[in-house]
């Protein structure tokens, strides 16, 4: 999670909403991103999806079994989504976000049994370093 937070602070230096996210295949790190929606213009571009995608291209596959996403936060429904069709093992994540988290602040989609793949995990591993600097990257961008 100290890698997830690396980058998350990546993307705070970047005026990117400071989330991270690192893959590890096989107790080997093989992906490390950021969110960076702004920088790319493009609104899928979540800290997960850029490490799934790099993730995918070392593996040259677009599935990868036995690996762990850490997050920063709770991932969106579309970041879910992205890693049961990725079939990722396990989910670790810091904070919860209590908004818009599709893990276990709101949709619960995990929890769901329709999935053709059941996902693990994991939440609280450095939670309050993970929303601390999410707290302080929206005090900056909104003032006191």
């Amino acid at each position: 999670m100290q890698l997830a937070l690396a980058q998350a602070q990546l993307a705070a230096q970047r005026s990117e909403v400071p989330v991270g996210a690192v893959i590890v295949c096989d107790d080997e790190l093989v992906a490390a991103a950021y969110n960076q929606p702004v920088a790319s213009h493009d609104p899928s571009a979540h800290a997960e999806i850029n490490a799934l995608r790099q993730a995918a291209q070392v593996k040259n596959n677009y599935r990868l079994p036995g690996c762990t996403l850490y997050v920063t936060i709770e991932p969106c429904t579309m970041c879910v989504g992205a890693l049961i069709h990725a079939r990722v093992d396990v989910l670790v994540f810091g904070a919860r976000e209590p908004r818009a988290g599709a893990v276990v602040s709101q949709q619960q989609l995990l929890k769901q049994d329709f999935w053709n793949h059941k996902l693990e995990f994991h939440e609280g591993i450095l939670a309050d370093e993970c929303a601390a600097l999410m707290q302080t990257f929206f005090r900056q961008k909104r003032g006191p």
